[in-house]
């Protein structure tokens, strides 16, 4: 039986960013088609009563990596797995990444991704391009990719030497062509030179394990690339986004970088919000390897409290997930050497829920901000605000209604991802999606997925961002250095 397309969710509590009211939300054909009380609505709409709960705009996880090739093996949540077990938690939209080997044309890479995802997709998503390498080619394909493919984002690495890493002036160069063409400069911020150096160093000790992954990359290592980045991206004029802020020194550099007005957003991660990295040292080899991602998360246990107070108070601005995940027998294909454990961790099911636990639950953050650092945020940096971030009339209906109230244990034993683990297992949560609606239509309820593979659609973005480049346009006209004009010098000059 085909689904209503016409839905009245009553009696919730809408929660916007910037407020909530009691509402009522009549959804039509895919679109919000009126917020407000007691709406006249045509006969058969599906009526769901949301009294109690509250009626918030879809996630949006800004990271993900499905189906990705990396480190000589493929994650294991591919378009499919990945966006039904994102519906499942909360999440209707999704932002992956196109990431070419080196020499390899952007385009080509993007085509790829699109090739893969479209017909496996359950929720809406989008991509970001990575610039693994740099030449005239890629300068124009950038230009391409943010006019006419709907990107308006890439992902330049720091870390990954030999494979993906670029020197500091290919960053200015790629900094450089972003803010020409309106598009933002993301990086993995690690300094690649030293964690070479340091992987040799812990394993010349013996330090085969888990912990030495982290070992080799404490979080200056992540601090020093991070500062070098806001460096050179205010060397252009470029609006920079770092991904997945994992230490609290990288965390301050953010945060002292926006307070010195620098135009910069930090994404803290589900996983660096929800646990610490001191699984590393456990002596389960499988548990430990279980945690590897690149930065990692780090041993000192208030960490994860300390990156959310950031997230709370706008020192960081919106959360992803990173979600890549390997399974047990994947990651063993580091058993005896911790740099060859694919990096990679979960997050894309249970990311709302974590933050509402970690965050609002902890009292650390309201319903509103919790909002916009899991939406819209996402939305106004990348440029598809209000199409969705938001409940209002003619935004996309992704909607959940979110129950903050009921509780659920996370474990590899009941969630949808395909990974035979949970770095989050046991976790109580407080805050539940009980109804998720995607593009207009209940795709989950109950407990229970109703979706099928390419219900999603490629969201395509436009480049200049308002949110993100209103003041860097400014600067571009006040902040033009200028020569100081003088009379010629006329005295002796020194032959030589």
């Amino acid at each position: 039986m085909a689904q209503s397309t016409r839905i009245l969710i009553k009696g919730g509590k809408v929660v916007n960013e910037d407020c909530s009211a009691i509402s009522d939300v009549y959804i039509e054909n895919g679109k919000i088609a009126e917020v407000g009380l007691n709406l006249q609505v045509p006969a058969g709409a599906r009526v769901i009563d949301a009294t109690g709960k509250l009626v918030i705009p879809g996630g949006i996880d800004t990271h993900t990596h499905l189906e990705l090739a990396f480190m000589g093996t493929q994650s294991v949540d591919d378009f499919h797995i990945g966006t039904k077990a994102a519906l499942a938690g909360g999440t209707t939209m999704i932002m992956d990444f196109a990431i070419p080997q080196k020499g390899q044309p952007l385009l080509e890479a993007y085509d790829s991704w699109r090739k893969n995802a479209d017909p496996k997709v359950c929720c809406d998503y989008s991509l970001h391009v990575a610039v693994t390498w740099w030449s005239d080619k890629v300068k124009k394909e950038m230009e391409t990719l943010a006019k006419e493919r709907g990107v308006n984002s890439f992902k330049m690495f720091m870390a990954y030497k030999g494979l993906f890493m670029l020197q500091d002036s290919e960053l200015y160069d790629a900094f450089a062509q972003c803010k020409k063409i309106g598009a933002i400069a993301q990086v993995h911020a690690e300094n690649g030179d030293l964690i070479a150096e340091g992987a040799k160093k812990m394993l010349s000790l013996g330090i085969t394990g888990p912990e030495g992954h982290e070992m080799c990359r404490p979080e200056e290592v992540e601090a020093e690339a991070t500062q070098r980045a806001v460096t050179i991206a205010h060397a252009v004029n470029c609006p920079l986004y770092v991904v997945h802020v994992m230490s609290k020194s990288a965390a301050k550099v953010v945060s002292n970088a926006r307070r010195d007005g620098r135009v910069v957003f930090g994404e803290p991660i589900a996983a660096g919000l929800g646990i610490d990295g001191t699984h590393y040292w456990n002596k389960d080899w499988a548990h430990a390897a279980g945690f590897v991602m690149g930065p990692p998360l780090r041993p000192d246990p208030s960490t994860p409290g300390y990156l959310m107070d950031l997230l709370a108070n706008d020192d960081l601005s919106v959360t992803g997930t990173d979600n890549c995940t390997f399974s047990v027998c994947q990651k063993a294909l580091g058993k005896d050497d911790f740099t060859k454990i694919p990096n990679g961790v979960n997050g894309v099911e249970d990311r709302m829920s974590v933050i509402w636990e970690k965050g609002v639950h902890s009292g650390k953050m309201d319903e509103n901000r919790f909002v916009a650092v899991t939406s819209s945020n996402a939305a106004k940096i990348f440029n598809f605000y209000p199409q969705k971030g938001r409940i209002a009339k003619d935004s996309d209906a992704d909607v959940v209604i979110w129950d903050p109230k009921m509780t659920r244990k996370i474990s590899a034993k009941t969630h949808h991802q395909a990974l035979d683990y949970n770095v989050f297992e046991g976790m109580e949560c407080h805050g539940v999606p009980v109804v998720t609606i995607s593009r207009g239509q209940v795709v989950y309820e109950e407990g229970r997925l109703n979706v099928s593979a390419g219900h999603g659609r490629f969201i395509h973005r436009k480049p200049f961002s308002e949110f993100v480049y209103k003041r860097i346009r400014q600067r571009d006209e006040v902040g033009q250095p200028t020569a100081v004009i003088r009379k010629p010098y006329e005295g002796k000059v020194v032959s030589v």
